[in-house]
């Protein structure tokens, strides 16, 4: 399969057939068009439905997820208490002359690569200060995003005006919940929210058990600041996310061995800071050595990469890069992205993070419902308890009408915290403490509060679960999906080159398609009988009985990916063509749906079709 050298050339060839063919098209195209907003024609929609049934059999069915459906609008209590208010930005910066909007990292990204691709004058040591900024991009504070755009004269792409200081901008939309506008509310950012709020509900759901996992598909939105790359950078988009709570103690993983022996692509955050490339690591190896935190999370990690692979994602073209120390959230233990190589370079499509137990803790502080779960013990244990006693009386006089927010942030917080401020108040008297809910600082006085240990007997665990965190970007992955299944062949005559998507029959929007040989009343009824005979097995499939040439009808099915085609060319055997080989085989019209059945849904591969059944050759078949 041929990917043009100039990728600019490749990635135009690939778009102007997935718009002409109608896979996607920008959104309301008649009024110009909105920047990244994009409507799936028909068979995007098939390709993006057959993608998200396998994400639902690998997963959801393969794990017994628990799977939800929560509204797209969100209020802001929810999005506040998980941080989103305050901190789901990107550092923008403006043309100072016309107020153009830009991300900072996207500028710096974008003349680093085109340095590094166009100037033959660089020096070594350049190059590799480049190729270094690169690696460390998501890294960089707003400060160091500002110097490095003046250290390198960059300037608004449009106008060639200078640029603003880098500055955060919240990417979630605004809106108001009811008529009378009181109650602010968001268009969500992610799907995650809706299962942590739902917590105490799964898990009485799931017999008050550990671990279990929760799933969702649905829409997001985020107010991109300079959408662009197709599908890859949208403003409304669909997410595959699941949250698998576990027990912060015990991170073990009973299907651990199924993937243990998968070995991949793998980009560890030491490899990244010192100028590395990736390699190829064994999944037990890198748990082991603790590359890998821990097992759960090498668990999702492996079944990623398998999910990916079964799509037809080239596997020398998938790597997972784990984040580096400044990317991840403070309470995250470990974080990892599968990013696919497509022609803008490396892509991320998944996320999976070890978020700890900071989202449960976040909703319950704020909230004031304890989203916690239960190990009831066999025997009681005499175990070593933190008590936190609150003066009330000190802190109302202290805080008024916050009394209640400062009392619920100093009950939940853990015991190193808690500890932590026991020794500041024993020696300083006083001691300055977060309160979440109240977005500041307060003074916290040694009258107010009493920290200590105490022996107790227990006869059951309370604790806040971990969750480890998969979150599939699904229009990426079906984007760099219609890349990598891309390529040109000549036609016969050797005077054009024609289009095909070489999709693996389970993402195929179409499964095979149908034509009579000629336009013959005989062939015709057989066409419509094997037609109907799909239907009823459930094989999506075209019917074509138009008068155009067998070889221009081939044409136009490989252009749209279908992987089979079956030519009605007598009334008692037919022939099915393989769209990549383009080998034939005959079938008699009895057998022809249960042998595309079979292949297109894994049962048996071509090669066994193959093995079974005549090779069919024509001399004139294709175009």
């Amino acid at each position: 399969m041929n990917v043009a050298v100039n990728r600019e050339a490749f990635r135009q060839a690939v778009a102007n057939t997935l718009e002409r063919r109608l896979f996607y098209i920008p959104s309301f195209k008649i009024y110009r068009g909105v920047a990244g907003l994009y409507d799936y024609g028909p068979p995007g929609c098939a390709v993006k439905a057959n993608v998200l049934a396998f994400w639902r059999q690998h997963f959801v069915l393969e794990e017994n997820m628990l799977e939800v459906d929560c509204p797209c609008v969100t209020p802001e209590v929810v999005l506040k208490a998980s941080g989103h208010v305050d901190k789901f930005t990107d550092l923008m910066v403006k043309d100072e002359k016309t107020g153009t909007c830009y991300r900072a990292d996207h500028l710096v990204k974008d003349f680093c690569n085109e340095k590094l691709q166009n100037d033959n004058t660089m020096t070594a040591d350049k190059a590799a200060e480049l190729r270094h900024m690169l690696a460390v991009l998501d890294d960089l504070s707003a400060e160091e995003l500002g110097a490095r755009i003046k250290e390198y004269g960059i300037t608004a792409p449009e106008t060639k005006s200078p640029l603003s200081d880098p500055y955060p901008f919240n990417l979630m939309f605004q809106t108001s919940i009811g008529p009378s506008g009181l109650i602010p509310g968001y268009m969500r950012p992610e799907t995650a929210q809706g299962i942590f709020v739902n917590f105490k509900d799964l898990y009485y759901y799931n017999g008050s058990k550990l671990p279990f996992a929760a799933a969702q598909i649905g829409q997001a939105f985020r107010n991109e600041i300079s959408p662009r790359q197709g599908l890859l950078r949208v403003r409304e988009f669909t997410l595959a996310e699941i949250e698998y709570f576990v027990d912060p103690e015990d991170k073990s993983h009973p299907k651990y061995s199924e993937v243990a022996d998968l070995e991949f692509l793998m980009f560890p955050r030491e490899e990244q800071t010192s100028g590395q490339s990736t390699r190829t690591i064994q999944l037990g190896e890198a748990v082991s050595t603790g590359i890998v935190n821990n097992e759960t999370l090498a668990y999702f990690i492996g079944r990623v990469y398998l999910f990916l692979t079964r799509l037809g994602i080239d596997k020398d073209r998938l790597r997972f890069r784990q984040h580096l120390a400044k990317e991840m959230a403070h309470y995250a233990a470990d974080c990892w992205d599968a990013e696919i190589e497509c022609s803008y370079g490396w892509i991320e499509c998944v996320g999976i993070a070890d978020r700890s137990a900071y989202d449960l803790r976040a909703h319950s502080e704020k909230s004031g419902v304890d989203l916690v779960a239960h190990e009831k013990f066999s025997e009681p244990r005499e175990v070593e308890k933190l008590v936190i006693a609150t003066v009330k009386k000190e802190l109302g006089l202290a805080f008024r009408g916050n009394q209640k927010m400062v009392v619920e942030a100093l009950e939940a917080m853990d015991e190193k915290e808690a500890l932590e401020m026991k020794a500041t108040l024993e020696s300083k008297g006083e001691a300055e403490f977060n309160v979440c809910t109240l977005g500041k600082n307060v003074t916290i006085k040694k009258n107010m509060v009493t920290i200590s240990k105490e022996k107790k007997k227990e006869h059951q665990r309370v604790f806040t679960p971990s969750v480890i965190e998969p979150s599939f970007g699904i229009g990426r992955i079906i984007y760099c999906l219609f890349e990598q299944c891309f390529y040109t062949r000549p036609s016969k005559a050797g005077d054009e080159q024609l289009n095909v998507f070489a999709f693996p029959p389970l993402v195929a929007p179409i499964k095979c398609s149908v034509f009579p040989l000629i336009q013959d009343k005989k062939y015709d009824a057989v066409a419509k009988l094997i037609s109907k005979s799909l239907t009823v097995a459930g094989i999506s499939h075209k019917i074509d009985i138009s008068g155009a040439t067998i070889g221009k009808r081939y044409a136009r099915t490989d252009e749209l990916g279908i992987p089979f085609a079956i030519t009605v060319d007598s009334t008692s055997s037919v022939t099915i063509r393989e769209r990549d080989s383009k080998d034939q085989i005959r079938v008699n019209v009895e057998e022809v749906v249960s042998v595309v059945k079979d292949v297109t849904d894994g049962q048996s591969s071509w090669a066994d079709a193959k093995g079974r059944f005549p090779a069919h050759s024509s001399v004139s078949a294709d175009a």
